[in-house]
């Protein structure tokens, strides 16, 4: 990713972007914010905005424009999300003042299940045991739900802001241009609305972003993939007695295929596939293997017509996510390597908001006290794909996959043992930890040398009187 950088006064657009002297941008009392976008990136931006503000006595407005409805099930309000909330975030927010209500977590998570290819299935505890994983939906459910149970996760985060004091206006923005070289908006019907700041949040599966080109930015959007996800209504007693509290994560060799996991939620299964090309051959073959057969009810069939989609993901970070007045938050400036995006969302968006307070809102302040925050993730990023290209070669590699399952057997049978593959397993997974911290760790000496162990006792003859995994180098 390249260093932002700011542009000559030649290259400005002086007719619309009268030179304003750097040091003057600062939000002041009645200033005025608007927020593209009202999802979590969103929120979060307007949350810790008003609460930085409140602190400081200076009294903002800020407009956050978001169409979609978070009460209505199916598109209307659907953020194309797996809708894992790793137990570091949970525990995080709760420091904040942010407590996630019973009626948004559909599901508690305590644990997954691995899965490979010709192997029973391991199952493998969080390793703390305060640690728990949220399992939401990010809208108010799949299309053709019900009954409506559960509390959207994007909503409860609006709500929080809109309690704050943020006003949301339920309309598409369609352009932005500066006015007095300050940001306007102009919404599909019309309305324009000139602002001291602008935070886009609008991720990366909308056309939103082309609305943004009025503004003559050096910004550029983030490299994306497609992944797949889906919704199989099951019932809560059958996603309890076949998944329980547990994530159920595949390591299998097939081609196009980086991750998958299958996660409970209320009365549905969510199917998560990341890889290349995700197609229905690809999603009919997943769905056929034996293993992922075992995780449903032996009579269920995947229905002719069910809620799926194909969204996109942030695999490389954007180019100069801020100008002066203009901050990117959340997916459309960079986000975290296939796991853990709210999590990414709270950083940046959190990050933006203590600049814009604190220290100003020039190009100059976010490139100093934002943009740092942007380079953490994306250098962890870098890292992150050595982890899931280890990853891969384990799924592909027979002798190194029935290692990994012998030894992560070894350390669930053994209270005592410290399950280090567990734990490298568990954040991967689940995103719980920074990716140099997961691969610090994999690359520790007894992890090292009891995966050779086992890679090598999985190779000969044994009984069930040899032991196991933790009992050699851990």
């Amino acid at each position: 990713m390249a260093l932002a950088t700011e542009r000559p006064q030649s290259e400005r657009n002086t007719a619309t972007e009268p030179e304003v002297e750097a040091s003057s941008l600062k939000l002041a009392n009645g200033s005025r914010v608007v927020v593209v976008g009202g999802g979590p990136a969103g929120s979060f931006f307007s949350y810790f905005l008003l609460d930085l503000a409140e602190m400081m006595d200076l009294s903002l407005q800020v407009d956050v424009y978001e169409p979609r409805d978070y009460t209505r099930p199916g598109p209307a309000s659907c953020n194309t999300c797996g809708g894992i909330v790793s137990e570091s975030l949970v525990q995080i927010l709760a420091t904040e003042g942010i407590s996630l209500p019973e009626s948004v977590v559909q599901r508690g998570l305590d644990s997954y299940v691995l899965h490979t290819a010709g192997n029973s299935a391991v199952h493998i505890k969080t390793p703390l045991k305060e640690k728990r994983i949220a399992a939401v939906h990010r809208g108010a459910g799949p299309r053709g739900i019900k009954e409506v149970k559960w509390r959207s996760f994007d909503g409860y985060l609006q709500e929080l802001t809109v309690a704050k004091g943020a006003n949301v206006i339920r309309k598409r923005v369609q352009k932005v241009a500066w006015n007095g070289g300050r940001p306007q908006i102009e919404t599909k019907d019309g309305q324009v609305e000139s602002y001291d700041l602008l935070a886009a949040a609008v991720g990366v599966n909308t056309g939103a972003l082309k609305a943004f080109e009025g503004l003559g930015l050096s910004y550029k959007p983030p490299k994306v993939t497609r992944t797949y996800i889906s919704e199989f209504l099951l019932g809560h007693e059958m996603v309890e007695k076949h998944l329980g509290n547990a994530m159920h994560v595949f390591l299998f060799d097939m081609p196009r295929l980086k991750f998958s996991a299958l996660i409970p939620k209320g009365d549905y299964v969510t199917l998560c596939l990341l890889g290349k090309d995700i197609d229905g051959e690809l999603v009919r073959e997943f769905l056929a293997a034996p293993e992922v057969r075992r995780c449903f009810p032996p009579d269920w069939e995947a229905p002719q017509d069910f809620c799926h989609c194909s969204p996109r993901i942030n695999i490389e970070g954007a180019i100069e996510p801020f100008a002066d007045r203009v901050v990117f938050v959340g997916d459309c400036g960079v986000s975290r390597l296939y796991k853990d995006g709210i999590g990414a969302a709270y950083r940046t968006a959190k990050a933006a908001a203590v600049t814009s307070v604190f220290e100003g809102i020039s190009a100059k302040d976010f490139r100093q006290h934002f943009w740092p925050a942007c380079q953490k993730l994306e250098n962890d990023n870098k890292v992150g794909g050595l982890v899931f290209m280890a990853t891969r070669l384990v799924q592909k590699l027979g002798p190194a996959r029935n290692g990994v399952v012998r030894m992560v057997s070894g350390e669930q049978e053994k209270e005592s043992s410290k399950r280090r593959m567990s734990g490298v397993l568990w954040d991967t997974f689940t995103g719980s930890a920074p990716y140099r911290d997961i691969l610090a760790r994999s690359m520790h000496p007894a992890v090292l040398s009891s995966l050779a162990w086992n890679i090598v006792a999985g190779l000969l003859p044994f009984t069930k009187k040899n032991k196991r995994g933790d009992e050699h180098g851990t």
